[in-house]
């Protein structure tokens, strides 16, 4: 994929100064940090190498990333390193993917407390499958699952939600069988909708109780016990969003989608069309339209832009990828290996999907070609923050 034109970075270099200026005091350090990571990454300020060919003697300077979590340019090397961590998990049975969602009023609660909110998201989710597929009514087994969390919707408008990649089947109570589930079905939606609803009110009153949710602006209201209950009581009679699409087509179908979800961040450098000082243009997916060509084109001051970018900026330390169940990080190589006897089934370490690159730009981690002959590429020289590199001969040519 050919690198885009244009890029966040860019944005952030021309405008982040700007920007920050006029929100003094009002951005978090963590958002801070962010800004100021996309903006050094893969230039001087983080050091770099030189290469050279060993043919012709080209030289190429290549400065590092800033491996930012939110970074689009950096995610495409981090999750082909995850996903190399996560071939021999993959089961040869049918895998499910189920969404969950924050109705809108509880998302607004989670932006102001996107920790507590998030992790109760987190768990409510895992916890609502692993009860579903526990009862015997429904399949009787201990499940296990990798959830991946997403903040946004195709226009970078906060939507926080929750995919959940399944194996069809699990472990049966005493651990000496595997239980597939039906073919092309996994669990009742309408059931597990119910319940996540149930276990996610019941978490925000505690955390309520708990003194562990602060509120703001239009929500400082919320503070009363009594107008938090308000707010919550229509949601308990409400529809909520599980969604549950059709099963992968196998493993390789299942590292492939992995491989596009576990790192997105809110969009990607391929997805913008231009900006300038005032205005910045995008691609988006109108989901609203059933039929016919969704993609269109979203035009936001550059303020905007920068603003929405930054509200999906993730608490430190706060992990948007976990395992519950039998894929439980701890246990996971212990059951995999227990599950896999049951099967009567080995690890297939070259069933590793040919991934869809989030970046193009994540190839310059590697050394590529000479892009004058073609010939192999070796590093002469590294340089450290800051560091300006030196222009010399391959120190072949220097020997010779």
């Amino acid at each position: 994929m050919p690198r885009p034109k244009l890029e966040v970075a860019d944005i952030f270099r021309a405008h982040g100064p700007a920007y920050r200026r006029d929100h003094a005091g009002h951005l978090k350090l963590p958002q801070l940090k962010v800004m100021s990571a996309i903006e050094a990454c893969r230039t001087a300020a983080l050091g770099g190498h030189v290469a050279a060919c060993t043919k012709c003697g080209h030289e190429h300077i290549a400065y590092n990333s800033c491996r930012n979590r939110h970074c689009p340019k950096c995610q495409g090397a981090t999750a082909r390193e995850w996903m190399s961590a996560r071939v021999e998990d993959v089961l040869p049975v049918e895998y499910f993917h189920a969404v969950f969602t924050l109705p809108s009023q509880i998302a607004d609660i989670a932006y102001q407390n996107k920790a507590a909110v998030y992790g109760l998201l987190f768990k409510a989710s895992a916890q609502t499958l692993l009860t579903i597929a526990a009862d015997p009514k429904h399949l009787g087994a201990r499940i296990g699952m990798t959830s991946v969390l997403h903040t946004w919707g195709s226009a970078m408008t906060h939507h926080p939600h929750v995919h959940v990649i399944v194996p069809g089947g699990g472990l049966s109570p005493d651990g000496t069988r595997w239980i597939a589930c039906r073919p092309g079905f996994f669990l009742p939606v309408r059931v597990l909708s119910r319940l996540f609803r149930r276990l996610l009110l019941e978490g925000l009153v505690r955390l309520h109780q708990t003194g562990k949710l602060a509120f703001f602006g239009e929500l400082a209201g919320l503070a009363d016990p009594v107008a938090f209950a308000a707010h919550l009581a229509p949601l308990r009679k409400a529809d909520w969003v599980v969604y549950a699409k059709p099963p992968f087509g196998g493993p390789e179908a299942v590292l492939a989608y992995l491989s596009r979800y576990t790192h997105r961040v809110a969009i990607s450098n391929h997805r913008l069309i231009s900006a300038d000082a005032d205005t910045v243009a995008f691609r988006w997916k109108d989901y609203r339209i059933k039929r016919g060509d969704r993609m269109k084109v979203m035009r936001l001051s550059t303020a905007e832009f920068i603003r929405r970018f930054l509200i999906h900026v993730l608490p430190t330390g706060f992990h948007r990828i976990r395992h519950a169940g039998f894929l439980a990080n701890g246990i996971r190589r212990d059951r995999i290996a227990m599950i896999r006897r049951l099967l009567d089934s080995a690890p297939e370490p070259d069933q590793m999907a040919e991934e869809e690159p989030l970046t193009g730009a994540d190839e310059e981690d590697q050394l590529q070609p000479c892009p004058k002959c073609g010939g192999p590429m070796r590093v002469i020289e590294t340089f450290l923050r800051g560091q300006t590199p030196k222009s010399r001969a391959p120190p072949w040519e220097k020997a010779a």
